[in-house]
């Protein structure tokens, strides 16, 4: 989140910098009914979890301006958060802690990312668009996973026969493994939108697709726009679509996942 406003603040103070009619602020969000499916584990145990559907959210801020040589600039924040819970048919370990078979195990998803994108718009004539440019995808989270309560106990036996015993407990554990998502991989970004004339919507896709390294990422949405407000000092934009995340980390961390985020979105856009 801190990252967040230090970039949002670098963003703004670019944008009252230049000439308020050659820049353009956008500002944006969504909310996003995402269904989590997949697994997730350690290299040699991956389990299904059975994360639940949940609300995530997501807001950026972008700023595009004339100069044909420097890049626009957009910053966005996805959170991914969701629990879980299964039955182990297998011993597990994650995060040095081992889980037995037949435990009632506990997943707590919690990642969050944050996008540093630079981007050129190669075409526009009103009605069509087109941008392309590079994402620095900065991740932090940690996944979380905690088994049953167990108690200690304490044996005290004393007495000539029959043996008389007081059982105390002293304590209670519970086995947690926790991994935290520090780390930045660098992707693709492209957007498109497509505007329908006289009807005051536009059809938009945009996407960011991992470029190198072990992991298999993409993050793309597709929807439509509609425009409430359209005037020479601000356009007020609703949207609907569908999004899909798609997590493949080989060892990030000692954590391998395949797993998807997929659902339908509402949001807004406002343009300055």
């Amino acid at each position: 989140m801190k990252k967040m406003v230090l970039a949002a603040t670098f963003v703004a103070l670019f944008t009252f910098t230049a000439q308020a009619d050659t820049v353009g602020l956008y500002l944006g969000g969504q909310i996003w009914q995402s269904e989590a499916s997949g697994i997730f584990g350690e290299k040699n145990t991956l389990i299904d979890f059975n994360l639940k559907k949940e609300q995530q959210s997501n807001y950026f801020v972008a700023v595009e301006h004339p100069f044909p040589l420097l890049p626009n600039v957009r910053i966005s924040s996805t959170t991914l958060d969701t629990t879980g819970k299964t039955n182990l048919t297998q011993e597990f370990s994650f995060d040095d802690e081992t889980f037995l078979i037949d435990d009632d195990v506990n997943a707590s998803f919690n990642v969050s990312y944050v996008d540093y994108t630079l981007y050129y718009e190669l075409f526009d004539n009103g009605l069509f668009s087109f941008d392309f440019g590079l994402t620095a995808r900065d991740f932090n989270g940690a996944i979380t996973v905690t088994g049953e309560i167990t108690s200690i106990h304490d044996e005290d036996c004393h007495g000539k026969e029959p043996v008389v015993c007081i059982i105390t407990t002293t304590d209670s554990v519970t086995p947690t493994g926790k991994i935290k998502t520090d780390d930045i991989v660098p992707m693709l970004y492209v957007a498109t939108n497509i505007s329908l004339p006289l009807t005051g919507l536009s059809v938009f896709a945009q996407g960011d697709f991992l470029l190198i390294d072990d992991h298999t990422l993409s993050d793309y949405q597709v929807g439509l726009s509609y425009g409430l407000v359209d005037s020479r000092v601000v356009d007020f934009n609703l949207t609907l679509g569908y999004r899909a995340v798609k997590m493949e980390f080989e060892d990030l961390e000692n954590l391998y996942t395949d797993l998807k985020f997929t659902g339908a979105f509402v949001g807004v856009i406002v343009h300055f």
